[in-house]
């Protein structure tokens, strides 16, 4: 292991060229810093100056070591300001999951003004369903996660941060004929799985009725699709209605059932975390 000292010494013999003036840059006599020259040469195995009684100059292996010590001192010199930005939360690594639905809502917002707050951060994102979320929370391969859930009924066992709650709304076939609530409830449903997010997918049948379950599919984007072609209606969040499809008409129904999104983390989660969860609370 070489020390930074002696490559802190050896650098000022190198730029100045004259051990007499590196001494006194370095506030010490010249006879130890020759010593601590020629400790390092010994260490080192090279020699790293050609010297006479009227010259000093690098040899190519001093040359060498001149770039990689000068590298290595400036990170050296940096390497608290970074350590104390990642225990701040301001720089490092943020591998956030997020399901489809946050998407459409103020994802790209809050990911945009995040990285221009915290450019020093890298951002790793998944799109994944609560179920996926729960596997890698477990395997410690996320960081945090954007599930959704019926108001309250968040996950247990994380800390949370609640983003907002918003009704269903019904995706319909488009049709000439404007359809009757008692309708809309009697035509067979599009969802999702229910282990995708549980306390929905049961308030959601609860609600609907007994028409039952015509296809699952996971993703609220093939959802509405298959809405379009008829398969069946689907309780949507009211903001998945930027989604536009042809053939596919929204609309707003009493009572409707809510739907709330939360952020949820561990408590061992990275500093990096609690610096996001500060943003979303200023920002969302």
């Amino acid at each position: 292991m070489i020390e930074l000292r002696p490559l802190q010494q050896f650098l000022a013999v190198a730029e100045l060229l004259h051990f007499g003036r590196a001494a006194e840059r370095l506030h010490m006599s010249q006879p130890p810093l020759t010593q601590a020259v020629r400790k390092l040469e010994a260490q080192l195995g090279v020699q790293l100056f050609e010297r006479s009684s009227r010259s000093v100059r690098l040899t190519p292996a001093g040359a060498a070591l001149q770039a990689s010590a000068q590298k290595l001192l400036l990170e050296a010199a940096a390497l608290p300001a970074e350590v104390r930005a990642v225990a701040d939360g301001l720089a490092g690594r943020l591998r956030l999951a997020f399901v489809s639905t946050v998407g459409f809502g103020g994802l790209p917002q809050w990911l945009r003004s995040f990285r221009e707050a915290c450019p020093q951060v890298a951002l790793a994102l998944r799109e994944a369903t609560l179920d996926v979320q729960l596997r890698e929370f477990e395997a410690g391969s996320i960081d945090a996660g954007f599930v959704i859930h019926t108001p309250g009924a968040a996950p247990a066992s994380f800390q949370r941060l609640s983003i907002g709650v918003e009704p269903l709304v019904l995706a319909l076939p488009s049709s000439d004929e404007t359809p009757t609530d008692v309708q809309c409830r009697s035509a067979p449903l599009v969802i999702f799985p229910r282990e995708v997010a549980p306390s929905l997918y049961d308030a959601i049948l609860t609600h609907h009725g007994a028409a039952g379950v015509a296809q699952e599919a996971i993703q609220m984007q093939t959802i509405v699709n298959l809405v379009s072609a008829a398969i069946g209606v689907a309780w949507v969040p009211a903001s998945l209605q930027g989604l536009q499809r042809a053939g596919v008409t929204y609309r707003a129904l009493p009572d409707a059932p809510q739907v709330e999104t939360s952020l949820i983390w561990r408590d061992d989660a990275p500093p990096v975390v609690a610096r996001f969860v500060d943003h979303l609370r200023a920002h969302a």
